[in-house]
């Protein structure tokens, strides 16, 4: 029966792909990746050898019919992204609205995304909280930001390392440079940091020098009191 896989990737570390995930990826009649390249470096790292093609969100909208026809004709596919789960701040969403549109069989399997282990790293409360992802770079990011002054959940962050100051700097102009927060890159690589503690000093730790890797902003909702000072005894 045709279906198609939403199949999560490691964010850094290899090992971190479930046993189904590989036994599925070595199934499939066509592996659908974000970059190729970088999918091959997997596969290879696990002796798996399944045709590949393209999909990312440059040319997804053009080939949405032909792997719904794929589908459709019986086939198997498997959606991998470069890194952690599709359609999270990743290509995928479309092609799977697609598939449920059209009657195709979906099934997304459990995995790693890096949001996760940052939220938990954080040590701000994780009990509710609201992922935005990437925020707008030009248009609409003021607006977004706005809207979000006054949320009483913790809000989960995406940025390129490139803008991390910049957009620390601008939360803290927009949530006050004391709002705690967390900052973790590098997750599950060797090189992992998770930087705690106010907006304005998570600003200055990361001016000190160049960032690198992949960036997860944690932080805390309105109202929230907490501090990651060590408390003293009475």
């Amino acid at each position: 029966m045709s279906k198609l896989y939403v199949i999560p990737t490691p964010i850094g570390n290899l090992e971190d792909i479930t046993l189904r995930a590989l036994r599925i990826m070595g199934e499939v009649d066509l592996l659908l990746a974000e970059d190729t390249r970088t999918s091959s470096k997997l596969l290879q790292h696990y002796q798996l050898k399944v045709p590949m093609m393209a999909h990312h969100q440059f040319n997804e909208h053009k080939t949405l019919a032909s792997l719904i026809a794929k589908l459709k004709s019986g086939m198997t596919l498997g959606l991998i992204t470069d890194a952690g789960t599709p359609a999270i701040s990743d290509p995928g969403f479309l092609l799977v609205r697609e598939c449920i549109r059209e009657g195709v069989e979906v099934e997304c399997l459990p995995g790693a995304t890096a949001f996760v282990p940052a939220l938990v790293n954080s040590g701000i409360p994780s009990d509710r909280f609201c992922f935005e992802g990437f925020l707008p770079q030009k248009r609409g990011r003021t607006t977004r930001l706005a809207a979000l002054a006054g949320e009483s959940r913790t809000m989960v962050f995406y940025e390129s390392p490139h803008r991390l100051v910049k957009t620390l700097k601008s939360f803290a102009g927009v949530f006050g440079p004391e709002r705690q927060a967390s900052v973790s890159r590098e997750l599950s690589k060797m090189h992992e940091e998770n930087a705690r503690g106010t907006l304005q000093e998570l600003a200055e730790h990361f001016e000190k020098g160049t960032v690198k890797g992949e960036i997860c902003i944690v932080v805390a909702g309105a109202d929230l009191k907490m501090s990651f000072d060590k408390e003293t005894e009475d």
